[in-house]
């Protein structure tokens, strides 16, 4: 849920209508898109498909402009091991049970359809804070869960 409410933040701040969190480094992602706006909408578009299939109900009316096809954002194999291995901390800290109860968790992570996968390290914006539990990306590829 946290993803698509800062997904949704994000959106406002590429639009303008928002002057907090216009610096946060994971919207450099979709700043360098050739169209910022219809990536962030294909972003959310995608997500909210997941959530769907995933039983819950988010208003896909919040998604301005209506999603068109987006041209794919490249993300580095660094950079997804170095989100997935974030999220991992976060849930040994905050749900070890949960995590526990997931064998082969993370064995074949499924990218979110915008991304497209390449060979290389972890993005140059990142700001990686080790031990911390800084909010992860909401960004990031879709861990798959099937």
């Amino acid at each position: 849920m946290a993803l698509w409410r800062e997904a949704l933040l994000a959106q406002a701040v590429l639009r303008g209508e928002t002057r907090g969190y216009r610096n946060h480094p994971q919207l450099d992602r979709f700043k360098e898109h050739l169209s910022p706006l219809d990536a962030i909408s294909a972003y959310l578009s995608a997500t909210h498909r997941e959530a769907t299939a995933r039983g819950y109900h988010f208003d896909a009316s919040k998604i301005h402009p209506p999603a068109r096809s987006a041209a794919l954002l490249v993300v580095t194999r660094g950079q997804v091991e170095y989100e997935w291995e974030h999220l991992l901390h976060k849930l040994r800290t905050r749900s070890p049970e949960w995590l526990a109860q997931q064998p082969g968790l993370g064995t074949d992570l499924e990218l979110h359809p915008l991304f497209r996968l390449v060979e290389g390290p972890m993005a140059s914006w990142e700001r990686p804070h080790l031990g911390t539990s800084h909010s992860m990306s909401p960004y990031s590829p879709i861990p798959s869960e099937r």
